[in-house]
């Protein structure tokens, strides 16, 4: 089933459910008043969920309306936990490179992971809101997981039944920002702008296939300004898959039902899909040139992610958003 989180009056919106094809939509207030509340009783509400889901899709659902993907907020428009790794070696690899610094490696032993602001979310066609073109504005398209309760020293396989639904993201990244903080050694905080999450967020069988139980085996496809930056393969060269990363989360402590986890930005050893950041372009120019050739977000400038299955259809729908500055 494919569920959204339409935009209303309230910070967490309203729970719908979206039919396969994302046309038609239908209220299940009566059922769970968001998805929040879905998650986290989720063995009590996923089966009449999936009953109204089934007849959507086969168009006999009473009160079913057209779905407006600028009508939705991010799937969880606030989230107790946002936790984003790095599954994507190729793409850290090839950034250090950039810079003339090695990986070291027990980047190969423990994937890396930083715990993001979560007390808002974009919505998926939402503008990406910065005060200055200067901070290096720049996107990060990925994959990512919602989980139900995780219990404390979950295992990667147990933590393949906590993954409940799956999702895209653009986390965007204000690039000239964040080496400062790093350097501080206490990670990202100003360095990481607004993040936007896909207009639905989706059950791993509505994958149809191309799930293995920890990872999407589909192209991520990236537009800036209608023009394609890339479409890796967000099944190949993924190092940590999402078991693994909820193994490393969840180490030291439980994680609570809403919890998302990212994947990293989605990259492939194999550069000729292209790329899922315009930093990691930049750093195969400065590997192969000397310098870097692909500027940063302009104000005004379009970003496109979405996931096509085989068919061309579109599963998650599209996170579509401009930059625009910051207006006091």
């Amino acid at each position: 089933m494919k569920l959204a989180s339409l935009k209303n009056e309230t910070r967490d919106g309203a729970l719908i459910v979206v039919s396969r094809d994302l046309s038609r939509a239908v209220s299940v207030a009566s059922i769970a008043p968001t998805l929040q509340w879905a998650v986290e009783h989720w063995a009590a509400v996923s089966v009449p969920l999936q009953e109204i889901s089934d007849a959507l899709n086969s168009g006999d659902v009473p009160g079913s309306f057209e779905f407006d993907q600028a009508r939705v907020a991010s799937p969880l428009p606030r989230a107790y936990q946002w936790l984003d790794g790095s599954a994507y070696l190729s793409h850290v690899e090839l950034v250090r490179k950039a810079r003339g610094a090695a990986m070291p490696e027990s980047f190969l032993q423990e994937p890396l992971m930083y715990q993001g602001s979560s007390d808002y979310f974009t919505g998926p066609r939402d503008p990406v809101i910065v005060a200055s073109e200067d901070w290096g504005v720049d996107l990060e398209a990925e994959v990512a997981i919602i989980t139900d309760d995780v219990p404390m020293l979950c295992t990667a396989e147990e933590a393949r039944a906590h993954i409940k639904l799956v999702m895209l993201v653009n986390d965007t990244s204000l690039r000239h920002i964040i080496p400062a903080e790093l350097n501080k050694g206490f990670g990202f905080l100003n360095g990481k702008g607004v993040t936007a999450f896909s207009p639905v967020a989706v059950t791993p069988d509505e994958l149809d296939g191309h799930w293995d139980g920890v990872k999407v085996d589909l192209p991520l496809s990236v537009h800036v300004n209608d023009e394609p930056l890339g479409a890796p393969l967000a099944g190949v060269d993924n190092y940590f898959d999402f078991s693994r990363l909820i193994a490393h989360a969840c180490k030291t402590r439980p994680l609570i039902a809403g919890t998302i986890i990212g994947s990293g930005t989605v990259s492939n050893h194999d550069r000729s899909a292209g790329f899922c950041c315009l930093s990691e372009k930049r750093a195969l120019e400065v590997v192969n040139e000397g310098a870097a050739q692909t500027p940063f977000f302009a104000f005004g400038d379009r970003v496109r992610v979405e996931m096509f299955d085989p068919a061309g259809h579109s599963i998650f729908g599209a996170i579509d958003q401009r930059i625009e500055p910051f207006k006091r």
